[in-house]
């Protein structure tokens, strides 16, 4: 099976540069670096690395406690840090600079993926959430590499799709040392697809131990000074193709009755910031980009959210979040941000990416569920409305956050436990 898949692999080559090559006209960087997803890592760390994976942004950023763990526990040994996206790169590369050393996952192809494993030399594999790479596991059981699925979530509807090729995912997720999932729930899917018993452990979800910077608060206070000290301010954070659109027709109708209302808009895809820009301009707003490094005055009514690695600084100087990718079938982002600096947080229904986490918070009363624009617009102008409420929302959510931290400890017990005993003597 795992033969056809990687014919199929082959056949699908072209296409898969091709689009590449496309994505790359509207953010270049896609167009370069292409060796390293071939294998080519740029980098020959020492042997003994312990190995990172982390696809984008979201999975990054919940991956930087554990690195920065693992610097402070195993100093001596090189750390690898691979992304699939440019975004995800760029972020790593921001928060770590020469401390990792990173590079483009290659292609799951026998070649490229031997090339890499010979160069990087891991000791150790720590994959964040589900990535399920068929030839990449093989080549690291293959050479005796453990291998952790971590912080591993696993949808019904993944699932679902996971079935359609059954041989294959029950002989990749036998390579696996250990799946550490989110929850029980993540953990029977893992289960059912095949996954061997004594190898699947719930241990909690790594994004609850994200710890806010210090100075974020200060920092946040100071943004907001520059957007409108007295002005009552939202965010829009993560938005997607199709979401903009809803987000200000709830603003056009919350602000008939929030007077001096300001709207931080923070598309997902730095290739889209022009278009928003454009957006916002043909409805009639007036646009502040935060690349412009200008405050917002009387009359600006969105302030774009146009740089990188700053959404948590705009949660903070925001009163109330909405967590795009849900009013649209994207699957949501993450509201454990925004819910870690007591922030109320509303999304929209199609939250399938972080189902277990909407639900705590909601249950908890620190989100609340809109289904359009209109109910939208309805829940800012009661929580902008009632600072009181607003506040206890806020301070719900976290809440949810700090009871339920814990994961990022027993991952590093479990990682502590394979160097201990499964790791060849160096």
């Amino acid at each position: 099976m795992r033969f056809l898949y990687t014919l199929l692999l082959y056949a699908a080559l072209p296409v898969v540069l091709l689009r590449l090559w496309r994505r790359g006209a509207r953010n270049p960087a896609y167009r370069r670096r292409w060796s390293e997803r071939f294998g080519f890592f740029p980098h020959a760390p020492a042997a003994g690395a312990l190995w990172i994976h982390a696809v984008s942004v979201g999975e990054a950023i919940a991956a930087f406690p554990l690195v920065h763990a693992l610097r402070r526990r195993y100093p001596q040994r090189p750390i690898v840090f691979t992304t699939t996206t440019p975004t995800g790169s760029e972020r790593v590369l921001r928060e770590f600079g020469a401390g990792v050393l990173h590079g483009y996952l290659p292609y799951d192809l026998p070649g490229a993926v031997a090339r890499f494993l010979a160069r990087a030399r891991p000791a150790l594999a720590v994959v964040l959430e589900t990535e399920l790479w068929p030839n990449m596991y093989a080549a690291c059981a293959a050479r005796r590499i453990p291998l952790i699925v971590a912080n591993a979530r696993l949808s019904e509807r993944s699932a679902a799709g996971y079935r359609r090729v059954a041989r294959l995912t029950r002989a990749t997720l036998e390579r696996i040392t250990l799946v550490a999932a989110q929850g029980d729930a993540d953990a029977a899917r893992f289960l059912a697809l095949g996954a061997p018993a004594g190898r699947v452990r719930a241990i909690g979800n790594l994004k609850f131990d994200l710890t806010p910077p210090t100075d974020l608060v200060e920092r946040g206070a100071a943004l907001r000074r520059a957007l409108g000290e007295t002005r009552p301010v939202w965010i829009a954070a993560s938005t997607h193709e199709g979401e903009e659109e809803q987000v200000l027709d709830a603003y056009t109708a919350a602000r008939a009755r929030v007077p001096r209302l300001l709207l931080v808009l923070v598309p997902r895809h730095p290739e889209r910031f022009d278009r928003v820009a454009a957006l916002c301009a043909a409805r009639g707003y007036t646009v502040v980009r935060r690349s412009e490094q200008r405050p917002c005055d009387a009359d600006t009514d969105v302030f774009l959210g146009d740089s990188m690695g700053e959404l948590m600084l705009f949660y903070a100087a925001a009163d109330v979040a909405f967590v795009g990718g849900s009013l649209v079938p994207t699957g949501g982002h993450n509201p454990l941000e925004p819910a870690a600096l007591a922030r109320p947080v509303l999304h929209g229904p199609h939250m399938f990416n972080f189902e277990e986490i909407g639900r705590l918070l909601r249950e908890a009363g620190g989100s609340r569920e809109v289904a359009d624009a209109a109910e939208l617009a309805l829940a800012l102008e009661e929580l902008l409305a009632q600072s009181g409420c607003s506040v206890a929302m806020g301070e719900q959510a976290r809440s949810v956050v700090l009871q339920n931290r814990g994961a990022l400890e027993r991952l590093l017990q479990i990682i502590d436990d394979l160097i201990k005993t499964e790791l060849r003597t160096e």
